[in-house]
């Protein structure tokens, strides 16, 4: 597994990191023994980054890694918070940063969080002085490492990364989202501030395993969430069109390489883009955690395939999102 650097924690991870939102809630059912089981097969493959939050399964998420992390060292466990409250900007406090942190510390047996970040919160938190002192203190406090923020829009991802403290920006980044190729990662590259590309197989879409007859479980947000019913509709499919992304999809699988999936595919032309630190697929399962850890041992993409990929972009997918994230 090839090693990144976020600079600002003075720490390295693997390149393909595991996300842990399916481990919770929103993805159907997993049980405990099949996230212990993804979660060791991710780690024998050398994955050494897990991404969870506290309104994952309400902290189930969490729990479950705390549990298994307690005897795999070497992991880096980064969680998010904020989202478990009303996205009003006046909760992003330091009183309920300290409670927020506290539970998380709780839920993953540690006295220090390696990584917190702010989980999308309202745009006008990144603009506030306040907001960045308090994680100051928290990091001061020794109850977390280090700090950085989880964000839907690139000017958001600026803001945060303009600030001295920020060791992370973790942001939806794929084949259907190219936007933050722009200027986001240039910047956090010139700034030492690490990149966290997340959704990078937008919901699944491009796995290449769903077609127009593919249903999703009643509490699966990509049956709940396609307009936005419960959060922003970026997070779901990344924000495109079902049947667009299925085009998409048989559009750029004649460019998939011999000894790809189309899933490896996808994870490869993330890691390929210049400034990102780790990508983090989910997995429900121990061979869908194997597959995405072995993409790192794939070579990258030819000229060909990344001019696939932005050609399809340009022509399917860029007027239903580029202006909106």
């Amino acid at each position: 597994m090839e090693n990144r650097s976020f600079p600002r924690m003075g720490r390295d991870v693997g390149v393909v990191g595991l996300g842990a939102w399916q481990l919770g809630a929103d993805w159907g059912t997993v049980t405990e023994d099949d996230a212990h089981a993804t979660l060791a097969a991710a780690a024998d493959a050398g994955v050494t980054f897990f991404d969870t939050a506290d309104v994952y399964g309400d902290g189930r998420s969490e729990q479950v890694i705390g549990r298994f992390v307690a005897n795999r060292p070497g992991i880096t466990v980064a969680t998010k918070m904020g989202r478990r409250v009303a996205q009003e900007p006046g909760n992003y406090t330091l009183d309920n940063f300290r409670a927020w942190t506290d539970r998380s510390r709780a839920n993953l047996g540690v006295d220090t969080l390696d990584l917190v970040q702010l989980h999308c919160p309202p745009s006008a938190v990144y603009a506030t002085d306040a907001t960045f002192d308090a994680l100051d203190t928290l990091v001061q406090e020794k109850r977390i490492a280090a700090y950085g923020v989880s964000v839907e829009r690139t000017d958001e991802a600026l803001a945060a990364i303009a600030r001295p403290g920020t060791a992370s920006v973790q942001i939806i980044l794929n084949a259907f989202r190219r936007k933050p190729l722009d200027r986001v990662l240039p910047a956090a590259s010139a700034a030492g501030v690490g990149i966290i590309a997340r959704v990078p197989l937008a919901s699944g879409l491009l796995s290449g395993r769903y077609d127009e007859h593919t249903t999703f479980a009643a509490d699966d947000h990509r049956t709940f969430n396609r307009r936005g019913e419960a959060f922003d509709v970026g997070e779901t499919f990344s924000g495109v069109d079902f049947t667009t992304g299925l085009e998409a999809v048989r559009r750029l699988r004649p460019h998939v390489p011999d000894g790809f999936t189309m899933a490896q595919f996808a994870l490869r032309w993330v890691i390929d883009q210049p400034g990102v630190t780790v990508v983090i697929p989910g997995a429900r399962n121990p061979e869908q955690a194997r597959g995405n850890a072995a993409t790192a041992g794939l070579p990258p993409l030819g000229a060909d395939a990344q001019d696939a990929v932005r050609q399809v972009y340009d022509e399917l997918i860029r007027p239903q999102v580029h202006d909106r994230w």
